[in-house]
């Protein structure tokens, strides 16, 4: 240091009170000149790291200088007392609030109208101006002379700003101690660009200069308005001690003392003051450290006692969420001082913690209000206020946001040997504390067999090898067996007042979790119970902050949706979702977002939603070369949205292969595809399985009756305990409009062909007519209803003449069915004769453990009888319906009724992911 003391010593530009840099009004000679002079809380040259060379020649200057001062301005100044309380409104404006002249100008309206009956305004550096003085110290410790045009820069952006600001006096003066500060400055870069490093004290001094000027310009337009105001260079009040943690405590007492003194010298209704700096008690310029403008504007608010402390930033206030990660993030009007200092500390954008603490105990509210939206009214943070309204509790109101931090590790420190040995902890965390680490979160388990804890991803190395060392003689002794880092982590925090003694919040977090398929690796909540703190995967971040933002109704309900087979069922199923989605959204807070579309040939990928309006227009002008692969990945890969589901609108059996693989993915899977349930029994099985131990959901009520709720009326007899008998029902909507509309005269291959000239049956009539459709759905109910059944396990009655079976096309077959027509009226005619219908049935015999589809007779009074058009019926005989068999009836077949179904199913797994009911 010692170069660096000689160089500072020998400068003419340092020591000359002349040169010293002028920061107060030029009203009176005696009181510029004091201000230049080395003072007590004004010349911050006074107190360096040279301060024991500079006293060793005498110390007496110092004092000579101070005692002028007071005596002249003792002399020129009555003692005016601070009148403290409501009347003070304080205002804070950040970097970008003063940014450039018009920005300026924008402030000093706001402070001009303003009808506060006194008004004190903290201010910072203009936007980029502290980063550039700390890159003037840095340059000029590492000898690079660029530093010398960097400070050019600086002085040529505040040079600038003034020219559009001012004129008159105002600018002569203004610009006049900017040079002079210009000047000082260039000699202490010098002097550490000579020495080659620098003091904490010298670059507090130099990186504090941007907030004097932007407080000096501030003033003099407000002045330049017709407003009469003084500036503060808050480094003459506020006064603060250094901490042992890189941060600074206020002393209140002796700061009340100088803002006193300074008010009975500089009495004013409007005051602009510099925010970021301060003096320590021995008057040693230093800052306030991070967010020290937001922290210098609380600490004045509670010098004040202010009647309220409004920081001026660049959004509309406090956010539910990060809204750059949760598009649907709402303002939150109103939050605790706990809850936002619980947010702040998790990373949310909302307050350091500590700007809280000095208004808090006043009782002194926090705005936070955009200085480009006036009319947004912000978010007010104060002691709460329960309102009979907010008495019933409700877990909308429960939690009031959520914050995240990422790029974090956990520590795992576990053993038997820990357990019931005093000290363990202390020894961990002494361990961190001597490799400088910062501790995020702990969680211990009640058993103490082992300590997680999460620090910064950076620094977990350090801390890993830290206790590698300490507890080496544990490890090897087999008391400890592992000290485990699992990298890669975030912490997602839960906050709300609220939540505290109320049942079912923490309940309702982590259903939401596991539905959006989020492991959790570590949980902690403290006992105020105003936040709970979970570590996830740094890849599932996004989408769980999401997933409980959603859940707690903070947001809708966003579902990424991929449809496969836009064919007749699939198109109609998209026509549906386009004309209902504004309606879920508005006033069912749904949001059915369709990534992605794809048939067998082409698909069409959007990484924001398909316009569902266009969607035809959009595959053939976007669309690519289909690949099933790469279509699941695309629509599940979004993060941003944490549920995604695939509709599978096809038949085929390839696309059913993949529903394991989806579902184990976390998937869900909706499907009216009855390939999957009636195949292969132990693929059927294995699918079940996996849908019950996880939180995937795999729906597939249109895969037995269309739009009918048969499925769910099984699940509902068989879940409340009732034991199911039989199940017989009329389950192909073709083959009933068949047999309902074969009657009188009418020959059966004349009604084949009319069903299939309506497009009630499949392209080929022979896939309705085998009976294999009806089949699948009776191995479906009876796999539902626990019999193990394969489908061959099935007799099945096949209509199509054997003859015909192996027709070469479907037209070929219909020109000769008429042939095989006399078969099928003889059995008209015997039922007739007996007073019965022909129904074709399907059939599951729980109690024999059988099924079967036939062509079976029925009186006219029974209610198979008594079917019109293509509706479907079954009949469910439970213990609790034995006399009289549970019916469902309606239509069977139709894509706009099975798209229905399909859309029934994405609104039910809405519901259980989260939507309201």
């Amino acid at each position: 240091m010692a170069s660096l003391s000689a160089a500072i010593s020998h400068s003419p530009h340092i020591f000359s009170p002349k040169s010293l840099p002028h920061h107060g009004k030029p009203k009176k000679i005696c009181q510029s000149q004091c201000r230049a002079l080395p003072l007590p809380g004004r010349s911050p040259i006074c107190r360096m790291s040279f301060v024991s060379r500079w006293e060793s020649r005498g110390t007496s200057n110092t004092r000579i200088f101070t005692s002028v001062r007071d005596v002249l301005l003792d002399e020129s100044a009555e003692k005016v007392q601070l009148p403290k309380g409501d009347t003070w409104s304080v205002h804070k404006f950040g970097g970008t609030c003063v940014g450039s002249s018009e920005r300026i100008k924008n402030v000093v309206d706001i402070i001009v109208s303003d009808d506060s009956e006194r008004k004190l305004v903290v201010v910072s550096a203009m936007s980029k101006v502290t980063d550039m003085m700390y890159d003037l110290i840095d340059k000029a410790q590492s000898r690079d002379e660029s530093y010398i045009s960097a400070l050019d820069a600086v002085l040529e952006k505040h040079k600038s700003t003034a020219l559009d600001l001012l004129d008159g006096d105002e600018l002569a003066s203004f610009l006049s101690r900017l040079h002079h500060d210009i000047s000082n400055l260039k000699a202490m870069l010098r002097a550490i660009y000579i020495a080659g490093h620098t003091t904490e004290s010298f670059m507090d001094f130099v990186v504090g200069h941007g907030e004097l000027w932007s407080a000096q310009m501030l003033s003099s337009v407000v002045r330049k308005n017709g407003v009469d105001c003084n500036w503060m260079d808050t480094r003459e009040v506020l006064i603060v001690n250094p901490t042992s943690t890189d941060q600074v405590d206020p002393d209140y007492v002796e700061s009340d003392k100088r803002l006193e003194k300074w008010y009975s010298q500089n009495p004013s209704k409007i005051i602009i003051a510099t925010g970021f700096i301060a003096s320590t008690m021995q008057n040693i310029p230093t800052t306030l450290k991070r967010d020290g403008s937001d922290f210098s504007a609380a600490i004045m608010g509670a010098l004040f006692r202010a009647g309220q402390v409004t920081i001026w930033t660049d959004v509309d206030g406090v956010y539910s969420a990060d809204p750059r990660k949760v598009s649907e993030a709402v303002i939150l009007r109103t939050l605790s001082y706990q809850e936002a200092w619980e947010m702040s500390y998790f990373g949310a954008n909302v307050l350091h913690p500590r700007t809280i603490i000095p208004v808090m105990q006043y009782s002194i509210p926090i705005i936070i209000r955009n200085i480009f939206n006036l009319s947004a009214p912000g978010t007010k943070i104060c002691h709460p206020l329960f309102s009979d309204k907010e008495g019933a509790q409700n877990v909308e109101s429960l939690v009031k946001g959520f914050a995240t931090i990422d790029n974090l590790a956990l520590v795992n420190v576990e053993g038997t040997g820990m357990a019931g040995v005093p000290g363990t902890a202390h020894a961990i965390f002494g361990a961190v504390k001597d490799v400088g680490a910062n501790v995020i979160m702990i969680s211990q388990a009640s058993s103490e067999h082992s300590v997680c804890f999460a620090v910064p991803e950076k620094e977990v190395k350090a801390v890993a090898e830290a206790l590698k060392s300490r507890f080496r003689q544990a490890l090897d002794a087999g008391r400890l067996s592992q000290v485990a880092v699992i990298p890669n982590c975030s912490i997602l925090a839960a906050v709300g007042q609220k939540m505290a003694s109320t049942p079912g919040v923490s309940a309702t977090l982590f259903n939401a979790l596991a539905k959006a398929n989020i492991n959790v690796r570590a949980i902690a909540q403290g006992c105020s119970e105003y936040n709970i703190t979970v570590v996830v995967k740094r890849e599932d971040c996004i989408k769980a902050l999401r997933a409980v933002h959603s859940r707690f109704y903070l947001s809708r309900t966003t579902i990424a949706m991929g449809i496969i087979g836009p064919g007749l069922i699939g198109s109609t199923l998209l026509e549906q979702l386009s004309d209902q989605a504004a309606v879920l959204k508005e006033e069912f807070n749904i949001d059915l977002r369709v990534m992605g579309i794809t048939g067998s040939r082409t698909m069409l990928l959007s990484d924001v939603g398909i316009e569902l309006s266009r969607w035809r227009e959009l595959q053939k002008e976007n669309g690519e070369v289909a690949d099933l692969e790469k279509f699941a990945q695309h629509v599940h890969g979004n993060h941003f949205i944490p549920n995604t589901v695939l509709v599978d609108c096809t038949a085929d059996s390839v696309v059913a292969s993949h529903y394991y693989d989806w579902l184990r993915k976390g998937i869900h899977v909706i499907t009216p595809n009855k390939k999957a349930n009636s195949g292969p029994l132990d693929q059927y099985l294995k699918l079940r399985a996996l849908q019950r131990q996880s939180y995937t959901h795999y729906f597939y009520e249109a895969t037995v009756g269309a739009g009918l709720p048969i499925i769910s009326t099984l699940r509902g007899l068989l879940e409340t305990g009732d034991k199911i008998l039989r199940i017989e029902g009329i389950f192909s909507g073709t083959l009933s409009y068949i047999f309902n509309n074969f009657i009188g005269k009418r020959a059966f291959s004349e009604v084949v062909a009319e069903a299939r000239q309506a497009g009630y049956t499949e392209p080929d009539p022979r896939d309705d007519l085998s009976g294999t459709d009806v089949a699948r759905k009776v191995i479906i109910l009876a796999r539902e209803s626990g019999l193990k059944l394969e489908l061959s396990d099935i007799p099945v009655q096949n209509l199509v003449p054997e003859p015909l079976r192996a027709s070469a096309s479907a037209e070929e077959f219909l020109q000769q069915l008429p042939q095989y027509d006399q078969d099928m009226t003889n059995n008209r005619q015997v039922a007739e004769d007996a007073g019965e219908v022909l129904r074709y049935v399907g059939v599951v015999d729980v109690v024999n453990q059988k099924g079967l589809v036939k062509l079976q007779r029925y009186k006219k009074d029974h209610p198979f009888a008594q079917l019109s058009g293509s509706d479907n019926i079954i009949a469910f005989t439970t213990t609790r319906y034995r006399s009289q068999p549970l019916i469902v009836r309606g239509p069977g077949a139709g894509a706009e009724v099975t798209a229905g179904g399909i859309f029934s199913d994405i609104l039910r797994l809405a519901s259980y992911l989260g939507a309201p009911s």
